[in-house]
């Protein structure tokens, strides 16, 4: 069997959505990398196979090129595609279908292949699954940067308390975090008075705002659910540090919305959402 026979077996057993028959055409201690992956080997090559699989079912490699380019060195060029209907990194599926081009440069023995390097352009994939792609330093002088969700109830109503919690927190905790938030945002969308919900990771901090008609509103949130298991897992082992707090506003200003007509900015409230010069006013959006 030649080397190229050994990477086509590598690249069908990809196709017939086979692990064990991945695993088997490594070498004992044989390594996979590609940027979304680092360097694993063994039972974690073929876990790695089963993540994508769920979350493209129907994922393919359509083969462009097969070849040697060297001795042991067969350079595969292929196009991955499929459409992400489970979930990835984390992520709920998008229901988007991705064609992505990619290199695979395997260095293989008689025994099996011995590395496995794929090279495929990150940026893209997630420009096709219709996520953002934010390039930015961690740290710049004084500042810290990160990123931020926010969701919306629809009510347009002033905010009448906002409900903050920080929390610190190793970076092997954050996915959990992520998840238990994202679960307590769905439910607090049902929840009375709940205006909306911000939320922020920098670095190892995770801040929360949540924004309510009234205090006791924030209340709602000790009555069981998401969030008083989370609360569990905090006390016993989630996060370094944290701290909650309920704010109410000192003053909130006007909405000013501005006339598409006359270009002038007005109190949507004080005048019933028409403009000085007569002319309707855009709908003001939501305060938080």
């Amino acid at each position: 069997m030649t080397i190229t026979d050994i990477a086509k077996q590598y690249l069908d057993a990809w196709n017939a959505r086979d692990a064990d028959a991945i695993i088997k055409t490594f070498t004992s201690g044989g390594t996979y990398n590609d940027p979304s992956t680092g360097e694993i080997k063994g039972d974690e090559i073929g876990e790695n196979a089963k993540r994508l699989w769920i979350a493209f079912p129907d994922l393919v490699f359509e083969i462009v090129s097969l070849s040697e380019a060297g001795p042991g060195r067969v350079v595969a060029e292929w196009i991955m595609k499929g459409t992400n209907t489970g979930s990835f990194q984390g992520l709920p599926a998008t229901g988007r279908a991705i064609s992505l081009a990619g290199v695979d440069v395997m260095d293989i023995t008689n025994d099996g292949i011995k590395a496995v390097k794929g090279f495929f352009d990150t940026k893209t994939m997630a420009e096709q699954l219709g996520l953002q792609v934010l390039v930015q330093p961690y740290n710049l002088g004084p500042f810290s940067f990160g990123f931020s969700v926010a969701v919306q109830s629809g009510r347009k109503t002033k905010p009448g308390a906002f409900g903050i919690t920080t929390i610190w927190n190793a970076d092997a905790q954050t996915e959990e975090i992520r998840t238990f938030t994202r679960e307590i945002a769905k439910e607090m969308l049902d929840m009375e008075g709940f205006i909306g919900l911000t939320t922020m990771r920098i670095g190892g901090r995770g801040i929360t705002i949540s924004a309510w008609e009234k205090p006791e509103h924030i209340m709602q949130l000790k009555k069981g659910g998401t969030h008083s298991e989370a609360m569990k897992k905090f006390w016993s082992e989630l996060s370094d540090s944290a701290f909650t707090s309920v704010w109410i506003p000192h003053h909130i200003n006007p909405m000013w919305v501005r006339c598409v007509s006359c270009g002038k900015m007005n109190s949507y409230d004080k005048n019933s959402g028409v403009c000085i010069c007569g002319s309707p006013l855009p709908e003001a959006p939501p305060y938080y």
